[in-house]
């Protein structure tokens, strides 16, 4: 039996690249689908956010000269690019997904709304959610905290390279150690990083528990699904 019968898996642009400088790694990609379906196999809705980072980030073109909402819609249409590649490698995997986009661009993916992509989880389709939250200002941490809570999702499941959250940065400071829970409060008192504060806020004020882990060590979803406590759950 699953832990959480529906998820809402917030996966980084930047862990796309693999040993990569730039774009996307073939082989990272395949071991993020065999994953996935490793776990939609033990019946759980999945939806989806995946961010942009290894294409292009908005917030980093607007200190290169970008005009700031033009540079957050460039990052959009990067989300938009991992999106059909993770929906591409699914299929390859045996796994049935649909993407949905927050910004209109039919034949490329349906238009987003909460009740398509609850439709599609419970027809046992991966829901693969692109596009941000179609607005500027808005991270993709935040548009997977705001599809999270729209789905309905039991946890929002932070896949990220560091496989929890710890006291200071552990790839900057080695006596860092990690915490196997942690509320909200603590996170902001603490002054932790484990997203933006927009997104922290929004789980927080609608009951919407975060697990943060490392995806990139294949098999740690479904330990995760298991319950085996390999990251830190963070909740009220």
């Amino acid at each position: 039996m699953a832990r959480f019968k529906r998820i809402l898996l917030k996966l980084s642009g930047e862990s796309l690249m693999g040993e990569q400088k730039y774009g996307i790694d073939e082989k990272r990609l395949a071991e993020y689908a065999m994953q996935i379906k490793e776990v939609h196999d033990m019946g759980v809705q999945i939806g989806i956010v995946i961010g942009g980072g290894n294409i292009f980030r908005g917030l980093k073109g607007t200190g290169k000269g970008f005009d700031r909402v033009k540079g957050d819609q460039m990052g959009m249409l990067a989300t938009t690019i991992n999106g059909l590649g993770l929906s591409s490698a699914l299929t390859s995997a045996g796994c049935p997904s649909v993407v949905l986009t927050a910004i209109r661009m039919e034949p490329i993916g349906e238009f987003y709304s909460k009740w398509k992509a609850i439709q599609a989880m419970e027809e046992g389709k991966v829901a693969i959610l692109v596009g941000g939250t179609g607005s500027p200002y808005f991270t993709t941490d935040t548009g997977s905290s705001l599809r999270g809570i729209e789905i309905e999702a039991d946890v929002m499941l932070k896949g990220t390279r560091v496989d929890g959250v710890y006291t200071a940065d552990p790839e900057k400071d080695p006596t860092a150690t990690k915490f196997d829970e942690i509320t909200f409060d603590e996170i902001y008192n603490k002054g932790l990083k484990v997203m933006d504060l927009t997104a922290t806020t929004m789980c927080k004020e609608n009951g919407l528990p975060i697990y943060v882990f490392n995806m990139d060590v294949v098999g740690n979803l479904k330990k995760v699904m298991n319950g085996e406590k390999i990251g830190t759950l963070v909740h009220d």
